[in-house]
């Protein structure tokens, strides 16, 4: 299995308080990664130490077997990296099809992943339930270039559940086409007890058990 990133003996800190224990975690291609835990696991902030949203004090970020640890979350991006926070993942002030516009995506494309989007083009993203603002923060997940990493964290809250079933099913396969794929839950969604779905349990700061997601179902 092939890697595309991952985080060597990684080390965040916030503040006094230490977030992440010194944690390897490997990132495969093509592959659908889940990152389970409690609040306060340290699984958004491996995510984040990912994307570059959140300095490392010690180890480092791999990408393609290049160290990439001092690289800005910007710079990440612009190499083919898409991050979706579990908050203020949208643009408030502006309109859906404003940011659908800002990430490149087309409507149409947007539109088959989430045909509820059509009547809210006009709507300012600010004024959406939190499920419909998660709709439109992943829509531009799946529909990022192929070959991109997918970052996401919680991507269903909110979503009624025949939607969040279809959001798992579209990011399955995203990763089956060729993207690596890492989202952060704080349970194993019932939806994504396959075979293929890697999983990694974080507790306190430390990765505790890896597995096959058909081996933890």
């Amino acid at each position: 299995m092939a890697l595309e990133m991952a985080l060597r003996a990684a080390r965040v800190r916030y503040g006094p308080l230490e977030a992440l224990h010194g944690i390897d975690l490997p990132v495969p291609a093509a592959t659908l990664t889940l990152l389970l835990g409690r609040n306060g696991a340290g699984r958004t902030t491996a995510l984040r130490a990912l994307a570059g949203a959140v300095p490392l004090s010690s180890g480092s970020v791999l990408w393609r077997a290049a160290d990439v640890t001092r690289l800005p979350a910007h710079d990440r991006a612009r190499r083919g990296l898409c991050f979706v926070p579990d908050r203020q993942a949208v643009y408030p002030s502006l309109t859906v099809a404003e940011n659908l516009e800002l990430a490149a995506v087309r409507h149409g494309a947007a539109l088959d992943a989430y045909p509820a989007l059509e009547a809210l083009l006009a709507r300012t993203a600010g004024t959406l339930s939190g499920g419909e603002q998660r709709m439109l923060a992943v829509s531009r997940a799946l529909l990022s270039p192929p070959g991109t990493v997918l970052l996401l964290d919680e991507p269903t809250q909110g979503m009624s559940a025949p939607v969040a079933a279809r959001t798992y099913a579209l990011l399955a396969e995203r990763a089956a086409a060729g993207a690596a794929v890492v989202l952060a839950e704080q349970h194993l969604p019932p939806a994504l007890a396959r075979p293929k779905v890697l999983i990694h349990e974080l507790r306190r700061g430390t990765l505790t058990f890896t597995a096959e997601a058909t081996e933890r179902a």
